[in-house]
Order: C-alpha cells, then sequence, then structure tokens
C-alpha cells in the first residue's frame, strides 16, 4: 500500500557544483527546525531532492504548506510512494490525477534515476498512460502544454507519483550567505528587504529604531509581530530595539533643519554597524528604494553610506511602491505594515528636508554634537528578542540574556566582555 510524503524540489542548488552537498544538508537542517510541531517522520535527500515522511504514514496539506515558506524550496509535490509493482503505481497515478482539480487535458511524464528497472520510461509512461485513459476516458491526452502532467519518478527501488505541486519561495537555504543586519521599521520596505536577503540564504538580524521615550512603543511590537510573520521562513535570528526619540530630540536641536534626517540616518547606520561587528555580521540592509522620499536620492544616500565600514545592500533600490506592497502581501507582512503606528520616522521631521546633501554640510552639521558618544549609548541600551526558528544563528557573547519579550519594562541586561 502507498504512502503519501512530501517531495521537495530545488532549483539553484541543483546548479551547485562540489559544494551542493553543503546546500542540501542546509536545507535539511531548516527543514527539521520549519516542521518540528508536525507529525515529522523523517527528512532525508533523495536523487536530486528531498524527502518529508510523515510517522502516520501521510502527511498534510498543512506541512506541504510549511515546507514551501522555506527558502530554498522551488516545490513541493504531495506525492505517493510506491514499491516497483507496476498495478500499485498506477493506482497512485489515478488517485494523483483524480485529487488535482479541474482539467481537459493530461500527459504521464515517466523518469528513472534507477537503471536497474526493467522498465524504460517510454514503457512507464505507455503502462500509466493506458490506465490513466481507462479511468478518465472524458480526458484527451494532449503532449503539449496539458492541463495537468502525472509525474512517475523511479528512484532507488521507489515510485513516487504525483501531479500538484505547491510553488515555493525559491532562493537559497538560509545560513549559507552569512549573517546581515537589518534596518527594520514597521513600514512596508524594511520587512520586505529583509525577507528577500534572508531569501538568498542570509541569516537577519533586525534592528528597529523606536522613537520611546518620545513615542509609544507600539511600533517595537509592530515589529515584533512582522518578525514572527516571517518566522515561517526562518530568515530572522533575533530582533533588536534601539531606544532612539530623546537622541533625536538632541540631534533636532544641534544641526539644521534640513539635514535632521540624513543625520538620524548616519547615526543609525552606525549604530546597526556596530552591532553587526558584535554580530559578525558581514553587511547592512536597508529597504530604500531610488527616489522615492528625500532621503533616498543618490546624493542624501551617498552622504548616509559613508558613514559606513561595511556594505551596505539595498534590494529595493529599482522597485515601486506598489510592486513592494505586492511582495508583502504574500510574505504576510501587508496588513501589518499598513498600519499607523507612531515611531522614530515621524519625530522632529524637517519642514523641507535636504534632497541634495552636499557633503561639507553634512560634515559641519556631524560635528556639531558629540556623535560618537551617542553612538555608545544607543548600542549600550539595545533591547532584543531572539527567534529560535532560525537554526544557524549563533548569539554573540556580549548579550548572554535572551529575553522573550520586548517593552520598556524588559531592559536587557547588558555584560561586558567578549564581543566574538
Amino acid at each position: 500500500m502507498s504512502s503519501r510524503v512530501c517531495l521537495v524540489h530545488y532549483h539553484e542548488i541543483g546548479l551547485k557544483g562540489k559544494n551542493r552537498s553543503t546546500f542540501e544538508n542546509q536545507l535539511v537542517t531548516n527543514l527539521h527546525r520549519a516542521l518540528r510541531d508536525f507529525d515529522l517522520a523523517e527528512i532525508k535527500r533523495v536523487s536530486g531532492h528531498i524527502l518529508v515522511s510523515a510517522t502516520s504514514g501521510r502527511v498534510s496539506e498543512e506541512m506541504a504548506a510549511a515546507i514551501s515558506q522555506v527558502p530554498g524550496v522551488a516545490r513541493v509535490s504531495m506525492a505517493y510512494l510506491c514499491g516497483l509493482d507496476g498495478d500499485e503505481y498506477c493506482a497512485a497515478a489515478v488517485q494523483a490525477l483524480g485529487e488535482f482539480g479541474p482539467f481537459n487535458s493530461f500527459k504521464v511524464h515517466a523518469r528513472r534515476s534507477a537503471t536497474n528497472y526493467e522498465l524504460h520510461t517510454l514503457d512507464i509512461n505507455r503502462l500509466v498512460g493506458g490506465v490513466l485513459c481507462e479511468a478518465f476516458p472524458d480526458k484527451k491526452v494532449e503532449m503539449h502544454n496539458p492541463d495537468a502532467t502525472v509525474f512517475v519518478h523511479v528512484v532507488q527501488g521507489s515510485v513516487y507519483v504525483y501531479a500538484a505541486s505547491q510553488v515555493g519561495v525559491g532562493g537559497l537555504p538560509v545560513g549559507t550567505a552569512g549573517k546581515v543586519v537589518t534596518l527594520l521599521s514597521s513600514g512596508f520596505d524594511s520587512p520586505v528587504a529583509t525577507w528577500m536577503v534572508g531569501r538568498r540564504g542570509a541569516i537577519c538580524v533586525p534592528v528597529h529604531f523606536s522613537g520611546r521615550p518620545q513615542t509609544s512603543d507600539t511600533s517595537e511590537w509592530l515589529c515584533r509581530d512582522i518578525c514572527d510573520a516571517l518566522t515561517p521562513s526562518g530568515v530572522v535570528g533575533r530582533l533588536y530595539v534601539v531606544p532612539f526619540g530623546e537622541r533625536q530630540r538632541e540631534i533636532s536641536l544641534a544641526v539644521p533643519q534640513s539635514l535632521r534626517i540624513i543625520t538620524y540616518r548616519r547615526v543609525m547606520f552606525a549604530v546597526a554597524e556596530r552591532i553587526a561587528k558584535i554580530e559578525g555580521a558581514k553587511a547592512l540592509v536597508t529597504g530604500e528604494s531610488l527616489g522615492q522620499v528625500a532621503s533616498q536620492t543618490l546624493d542624501n544616500i551617498a552622504a548616509v553610506d559613508e558613514i559606513a565600514t561595511i556594505p551596505v545592500l539595498r534590494p529595493l533600490i529599482g522597485s515601486d511602491k506598489q510592486e513592494i506592497m505586492r511582495r508583502a502581501m504574500q510574505i504576510g507582512t501587508h496588513d501589518l505594515s499598513a498600519q499607523a503606528v507612531d515611531d522614530c520616522c515621524t519625530l522632529f521631521m524637517p519642514r523641507r528636508p535636504e534632497t541634495h546633501a552636499r557633503l561639507e554640510a553634512v560634515h559641519e552639521a556631524w560635528d556639531s554634537f558629540d556623535h560618537d558618544a551617542m553612538i555608545e549609548e544607543l548600542v549600550d541600551t539595545a533591547e532584543y528578542l531572539d527567534y529560535d526558528q532560525c537554526p544557524s544563528y549563533r548569539a554573540p557573547k556580549r548579550w548572554r540574556r535572551h529575553h522573550r519579550e520586548l517593552g520598556p519594562a524588559q531592559r536587557t541586561d547588558l555584560v561586558e566582555g567578549d564581543s566574538n
């Protein structure tokens, strides 16, 4: 009797060379973490795929949906796992096509990874196709662009049969591209940027700059909800919150009004880079899109980037707002980001922000206050929340206590010491 399993397909990983097994093993590790709340029996590599089985012998659609959210997965198919008996896998093909949904035409696509099986792929196609024609006499066989395709794969003494697949998020397994620090707000852009870099294999450590104490802590909790929404993908290792409101007030009193935003962002970049060095991260990530707001012109981006000594990645730089919002809908952060809350972005905003800052003026504004002391203080007052859905994340030694809740009443106790 055939059992029901999830057959996980990947595309980009399959193009890797001698280090392909590293990517496959990381994907297996990430799937174990993503499926820990399910009836999981085994996850193993099987001839260019990954096989997920349940202890009950039948995986669920919910399990397949969870698998599809893990970066590195191109498609996931709920397949029937059969023996080499033709009657068994033909019966499974009838079931698989019957569960496909509405269709008028179909074809059979057979493949052998084991050449010791006596039937050739053409023979398998004819055998299974003949049974399906008898089972669905009102449907026609169409070799080009059929509505449904029944796949029959002979692999290592077993036959996998499936027709329907869920599309996965693709990309590379989280943990194969190092660690990055992302600047996270409660808006649409930065959560999407975080997800996109995580989808390329990076472990993401978001840093949120809160307007507290000048504003409430609502944006902090909203950012936590956003990270919770990203949890199924496993891209977030830890969320930092930096209370920035009082320091913004100091900056607003010291620098020209038109240069406030650029100065705010230079401080944010400097703090994020300090956290990146403590975390061992290799780059910063922002959700900036060219020309979208005053701070995102080329001149202003250059004035802010000057403060960073590690690469600054901007995965949304060429995207427009509608594209970003569609992606936010896809990853589950849209409705959270649509909520209007006060955060540091709304504090002490200039009436006429500079759109083409001159570096001489920026340097003069930067030297008008003790930025080094401010950056040091902001790093030392950072609070954090860990996410254990990212198996590759390793916490730095500087912050030794893990906290499950954020908010003004849960200040992090910092331990000075080794920052590696």
